[in-house]
């Protein structure tokens, strides 16, 4: 069975990435060639010639079409082909497969699915971005090496960041504390309130904090392809409500995973927060140490997918910590084998 998931909005590319000449990537296991328009539409075409297969990011732009590099075939943005040289009839097979887009906070979104079903209402809704006293950090983009449901399951465990993530979120303090875990539909949520801590090193470095924190990992993922983190540092023996909360350090974290194969994955990523707004030193700070952060990810993750690629077992052992984890892989399992099945 594949792992993968059609019926679904995924992050293609971010926005900036995408512009009047041809951009490959491949999603879902299928070669996709983006570009804009020249009223600056995006369009994404199978990356695959009519005639003989040549990708057709290895041709050029001729205006709004793409002409292929290798007998001059010209498609225009709904893969019909428009002009075949040297004869008048252009062939009915000659045609390649369009996918629907969005344009949405600074990321080019694409539906891989059927088409009829692409309601870009679907798309999740990014918390507080562009709203007065929250600053955004978008275009964070890595390729790992692991399959998005091993992904999945690291961002919905906060055990790890005690021992993965000792340079940057992670905080001894907080190994034992137990996670909480909510399930509903289409999201999970695995959450753990630590209070009356020390505050780790990063929120020392942004924020003025006198003595003891409290502070909550909210690890939301929204299937079958987004994860919410929902972090909050605040001055101890405060009532936990929003408005408190809004007073403290806070941040959004999002990561939009896009399976490239079924072993390795487009790790998009963005943050909005409530501090540093107009910090340009910050801004950058910020950046390199979320790269750095999802980096030791990938690490961990692609160690794990060959390991259990080479065994053919996913793990041995089961502990508390896995509920979570778990639980998001056998959602995002049993829904691909849902659409499987409808198909």
């Amino acid at each position: 069975m594949s792992i993968y998931i059609r019926n679904a909005w995924y992050v293609a590319a971010w926005a900036s990435e995408v512009n009047h000449e041809l951009f490959k990537r491949t999603i879902l296991g299928e070669p996709i060639v983006l570009y804009r328009k020249n009223d600056g539409t995006p369009v994404a075409l199978i990356d695959r010639c009519a005639h003989k297969l040549l990708p057709l990011s290895m041709g050029r732009l001729v205006g709004d079409y793409v002409q292929c590099g290798y007998h001059g075939l010209e498609y225009d943005c709904s893969g019909a082909c428009v002009r075949v040289p040297g004869q008048e009839r252009i062939p009915a097979t000659a045609k390649v497969r369009s996918f629907p887009l969005v344009e949405r906070y600074n990321a080019i979104w694409i539906w891989m699915g059927d088409p009829a079903r692409a309601d870009p209402a679907a798309i999740h809704e990014v918390r507080k971005i562009n709203e007065p006293g929250w600053a955004v950090i978008d275009g964070g983009y890595q390729l790992h090496g692991g399959d998005y449901l091993n992904i999945a399951e690291n961002l919905q465990d906060p055990a790890h960041t005690t021992y993965v993530h000792l340079r940057t979120i992670g905080n001894p303090a907080t190994s034992d504390v137990p996670v909480k875990v909510e399930q509903g539909p289409d999201y999970l949520v695995t959450y753990r309130w630590s209070n009356n801590v020390p505050p780790p090193p990063i929120d020392k470095r942004n924020g003025d904090f006198k003595g003891l924190v409290d502070r909550c990992q909210y690890y939301h993922y929204f299937l079958p392809c987004v994860s919410r983190v929902d972090v909050v540092t605040m001055d101890a023996g405060q009532e936990h409500t929003e408005e408190n909360m809004d007073k403290g350090l806070r941040l959004y974290g999002y990561k939009f995973l896009t399976p490239e194969t079924e072993t390795t994955t487009h790790f998009f990523w963005m943050q909005v927060r409530n501090f540093g707004v107009d910090d340009s030193k910050m801004q950058a700070e910020q950046f390199a140490s979320l790269d750095q952060t999802f980096a030791e990810d990938n690490v961990i993750v692609t160690a794990v997918q060959r390991e259990q690629t080479a065994t053919g077992t996913r793990q041995q052992t089961w502990l508390s910590i896995d509920a979570g984890p778990s639980r998001v892989r056998k959602m995002l399992e049993d829904m691909a084998a849902a659409e499987q099945t409808a198909t």
